[in-house]
């Protein structure tokens, strides 16, 4: 198991099964509690709570639920009792957002909380960073006035990575602003790199040299260095037509090997990170293995497990090799979309149905093992696993659930 301490800052104190931040502990979609999941027994719905508009997926630390949504004319951060989902404390801040397409107002990104802080990210472009024992501001940072930050197609999505001190974000601003780095005790901005705009995937560490994150722009592959923002290497890979997204997170494959995926006809390629040359290295490249429109991947013993399609049309889970990136199976039946988590050796994928499958992380063959409902359709924003639990939201409330 690669150590926690790596993805975040050094003095978080992370207990175990949290999942603090976009896809989880590592960002990989992996849980790190020792909960079984066996798939024999209908999935249990604890407690809901009605939440407002958003795709932003809600994050679980120190037996506190943040949820980030929008009320009416507020951008609403909430910390909940993870028990029962009392309230502890709410924060709000006007926003004037409209998404461009006549989509969801309200919040994509993700909280991230760190060193005793919950960092927000806008879809209209505000950073905040509040106290995670009282809600208390700390301070706000606005991309829009500060860095000419574009709204995009669909607002701004990059959930925050804590770092070294530092916040990390992909705001596309202007002026070399592209990627930026803020103080986390601050809000001051300590480094801008790149004039890539923004893309809708977030970044990681590479876990095996985490002085160094990993960014999908929207036009490609950045690698930069924590400390000040040096981009180690820039890669184009995006779709050639104009009216395109990435926004899948890279996967860490191990070893320093970097999964990158995209629809609009991009696939996937995989890259190795030189720690001791510091370069990266491409090993292959594959249209039609697994073109991911926005959900991330995620890896399990040599293999990653990713939906390939646009959601417009249809997607298909897929099993690829991350050594060649042949497709060991595909699932049979296609689906809107959704999101994935492995859980030992399950994959829990909850689709826009609102059905949550459990499936054998396994190459052999596709092996669903139970499928149930457990939100409304029409929603795809990430869930979270803690202490063998299922957080998991739809345009109207959050359910938690246990998954036996």
């Amino acid at each position: 198991m690669r150590p926690l301490l790596f993805l975040l800052c050094a003095s978080i104190s992370l207990h175990a099964g949290d999942w603090p931040q976009f896809l989880g502990p590592q960002r990989d979609a992996t849980a790190q509690d020792e909960a079984v999941i066996t798939g024999g027994s209908e999935p249990e719905i604890l407690w809901n709570r009605k939440l407002g508009s958003g795709h932003a997926g809600p994050v679980v630390s120190k037996g506190r639920v943040i949820v980030f949504h929008r009320q009416g004319a507020d951008m609403v951060t909430e910390a909940l009792h993870a028990t029962d989902g009392k309230a502890i404390w709410k924060q709000a801040y006007p926003a004037s957002y409209r998404d461009s397409f006549g989509m969801d107002n309200g919040p994509r990104a993700v909280p991230c909380v760190s060193d005793g802080k919950v960092i927000t990210h806008g879809p209209e472009g505000i950073v905040q960073t509040l106290d995670f024992e009282s809600g208390k501001l700390l301070w706000s940072y606005d991309t829009v006035t500060e860095l000419e930050s574009p709204q995009g197609y669909f607002g701004r999505a990059c959930s925050p990575l804590v770092t070294d001190g530092k916040v990390l974000i992909n705001v596309g601003g202007k002026g070399g602003a592209g990627i930026i780095a803020l103080d986390l005790q601050s809000g001051k901005l300590v480094w801008q790199a790149t004039d890539h705009e923004a893309g809708y995937a977030s970044p990681i560490l590479i876990p095996e040299d985490t002085s160094v994150s990993a960014f999908f722009t929207r036009s490609g592959i950045v690698l930069t260095q924590n400390s000040d923002g040096k981009v180690l290497a820039d890669e184009f890979f995006r779709a050639e037509i104009d009216a395109s997204v990435n926004a899948a997170a890279p996967v860490p494959c191990g070893d320093g090997k970097l999964l990158f995926s995209a629809a609009y006809d991009v696939g996937a390629a995989l890259w190795q990170w030189n720690k001791a040359e510091r370069k990266l290295v491409n090993l292959w490249k594959k249209a039609d293995a697994l073109d991911c429109h926005y959900t991330t991947p995620v890896y399990h013993d040599g293999y990653v497990y990713g939906l390939h399609g646009r959601q417009e049309s249809g997607m298909t889970l897929r099993c690829i090799s991350v050594a060649d990136g042949k497709v060991a199976w595909e699932a049979p039946d296609r689906i809107q979309g959704g999101t994935l988590i492995v859980v030992g050796d399950k994959l829990l994928l909850h689709n826009e149905s609102g059905e949550l499958w459990i499936i054998q992380a396994m190459p052999a063959k596709f092996q669903l093992l139970r499928s149930s409902q457990i939100t409304r359709a029409g929603h795809r924003s990430h869930d979270a696993f803690a202490n063998g639990l299922l957080y998991a939201r739809d345009a109207e409330k959050m359910v938690v659930v246990k998954v036996k």
